[in-house]
């Protein structure tokens, strides 16, 4: 066993440095060559290390990446219709909406004497149907699209729910839009023959589509109805309900299906106006939309849309 008393035995203690220089050192040591710590050679293993690393990851995500876009298809989903998540059957929706502060709310509230914000909303909306992109539109009225073709959305047609009338709610006689949720490739199974209408549809929309029956009119629409959801609602909502829409008076017209996503595809719209309603009564309404492969379920709100209406008197 060595003699610890032995001079030697024993390393020295490091002399002690200023941070600066210690700072120096840890740079550039000239007694080891280390430059922060390293050699040179574990520098450049390090880097060679981290060069090949990235090489190989970013080109497995480059494969990865190519071999996903591969599964897709130009302009149209991969999943369509009932293989997709959102499904075949189209829910409704409804403008204008409440403020964002109550995003959760689906109430129409407001005063007669107080109706900017549910007109300018309105105005938002419907601007978006008078672009100004330079895309070509046909009138679906009169013939159904071809492969990329769209067609034009006439807002003359939804008269007297125009915003020069500001959407009749200064009068308490307010126009709900509605539009059909846009599902690639979905096309109308048509209620056009009277033996064969839903059993659910209100007595008033069975008799509008059989005074058309051997008509002329295009009878190849998804047909829109209103209704108050309880006796009360529906007493304190009126008889009194008008549908404006293109090219028939209760519905979506068939030309407008299916969404193809088309450049400049303008969905089609339906005003609802309801000109009898109770004034200082909540009143629940729901809207449905009706076709032989659309489903309605209240809870999950397929097939249709529900929102509450109030319209108070100026105080």
């Amino acid at each position: 066993m060595a003699d610890k008393s032995k001079p030697g035995d024993y390393f020295n203690r490091p002399e002690k440095l200023g941070a600066w220089v210690g700072f120096k050192q840890f740079l550039w040591n000239p007694e080891t060559k280390q430059f922060m710590g390293r050699t040179s050679s574990s520098w450049a293993k390090i880097l060679i290390f981290y060069i090949i690393f990235y090489v190989i990851l970013s080109a497995f995500f480059v494969a990865l990446f190519l071999i996903f876009t591969s599964t897709l298809k130009d302009g149209r989903p991969k999943y369509e219709l009932k293989e997709s998540l959102i499904g075949a059957n189209p829910g409704l929706g409804f403008r204008p909406m409440p403020p964002e502060s109550n995003v959760e709310s689906t109430l129409v509230w407001y005063e007669k004497q107080n109706t900017d914000y549910w007109v300018e909303e309105l105005d938002k909306f419907l601007k978006g149907f008078n672009p100004n992109d330079g895309i070509s539109r046909i009138d679906c009225k009169k013939k159904k699209p071809e492969h990329g073709e769209s067609c034009e959305i006439n807002l003359n047609a939804f008269s007297p729910c125009t915003s020069e009338r500001k959407f009749g709610y200064p009068e308490g006689r307010p126009c709900i839009f509605l539009k059909l949720n846009k599902i690639y490739n979905w096309l109308p199974e048509y209620y056009n023959k009277s033996s064969e209408l839903n059993q659910g549809m209100p007595e008033t929309l069975k008799s509008h589509i059989k005074s058309r029956e051997g008509s002329k009119k295009d009878l190849n629409v998804v047909w829109v109805s209103c209704e108050g959801e309880n006796p009360a609602d529906i007493e304190n909502l009126g008889n009194s309900i008008s549908y404006y829409s293109l090219g028939s008076e209760q519905g979506f017209l068939g030309n407008y299906f299916p969404f193809m996503n088309s450049d400049g595809y303008l969905q089609p719209l339906v005003a609802v106006q309801f000109s009898s309603v109770k004034t200082g009564v909540l009143i629940n309404i729901e809207c449905k939309a009706w076709s032989k492969n659309i489903a309605h379920d209240r809870s999950d709100r397929r097939g249709s849309v529900h929102f509450e209406l109030m319209v108070d008197e100026p105080k």
